[in-house]
């Protein structure tokens, strides 16, 4: 935990940006809490120091990640791709908007759950084309509309053709959906090839 007592301007700057180099995905709301000062003030912060707002921040590092996927577009991963090592590990958030919610209940639809992840555990694959040959899925609690979804892709096991693809989905530090994804490796040319003209 920071120590924020006796803390001026000056120095809450300097460990404010210590700290977004270090967790860039911290919220103006947890980041207030941390130094013992109003929102407002972290805000004027961060606009002293050049930072940008947290949507900025999550879609500068998306745009960078995106460029090192292989099989699948950028905009084909469902929520915001931050972290990316082909073949063994990568993370998405994805923020809940009332489009994604039952509108009665506000609890999101499970395929928006489902489609984070199996995105993911394809997105991490090194191949040309990555498919979802099975799931084992577990829904361990209803996610909610403005929540944020982080969701975790970790590659268990890869071989030649297929590979398996441990993926895990919190709010917070609470474990909210998670699965094991068995994904299949192809050529391009064997999928192209197959396809009528």
């Amino acid at each position: 935990m920071l120590s924020v007592a006796g803390m001026n301007k000056k120095e809450r700057q300097a460990a404010l940006l210590q700290l977004l180099e270090k967790e860039p995905f911290v919220t103006d709301e947890d980041l207030a809490k941390q130094f013992d000062v109003s929102i407002q003030t972290i805000r004027l912060d961060r606009l002293a120091l050049g930072i940008p707002e947290l949507r900025e921040r999550i879609k500068a590092v998306a745009e960078t990640k995106q460029s090192e996927l292989r099989s699948l577009e950028g905009t084909e991963v469902i929520g915001e791709l931050i972290e990316l090592t082909l073949n063994e590990i990568a993370i998405s958030i994805f923020d809940i908007e009332p489009v994604h919610v039952f509108s009665k209940t506000r609890i999101v639809r499970g395929h928006h759950l489902f489609a984070q992840a199996n995105s993911l555990a394809v997105a991490v694959i090194d191949a040309d084309v990555v498919l979802t040959r099975t799931a084992k899925l577990r829904f361990v609690r209803p996610a909610r509309l403005g929540e944020r979804l982080v969701c975790k892709a970790v590659v268990t096991s890869n071989k030649s053709d297929r590979a398996q693809v441990e993926v895990t989905t919190r709010v917070g530090e609470d474990v909210i959906f998670s699965g094991e994804f068995v994904v299949v490796k192809l050529g391009i040319d064997s999928v192209i090839g197959g396809m009528e003209p």
